[in-house]
């Protein structure tokens, strides 16, 4: 239990990080998901369209420090590959 009123503030603070890392790691994860799904249905233009739209949610969870930026990189290479392996 945070006894000062500094560590109170940061247990606060925590809590709050917390819940937001969490919403949006899983926005993250549904952004990869929707791609996988197009590609797993074989659909390669809406793959290609999910993709367009995850890879700015990539980044942003990279530059906020959600995931690490070599985490970022390896999902973005990965679902691009995959994509072009559909052609």
């Amino acid at each position: 239990m945070a006894n000062s009123a500094q560590a109170r503030k940061r247990a606060r603070q925590a809590d709050k990080s917390r819940i937001l890392n969490a919403s949006q790691r899983s926005e993250f994860r549904t952004s990869v998901k929707k791609v996988v799904y197009a590609i797993e249905a074989g659909d390669k233009n809406k793959a290609a369209e999910s993709y367009k739209v995850a890879v700015p949610i990539i980044d942003a969870m990279a530059g906020k420090g959600i995931i690490t930026k070599n985490k970022a990189a390896r999902h973005k290479s990965r679902l691009n590959a995959r994509i072009k392996a559909l052609a």
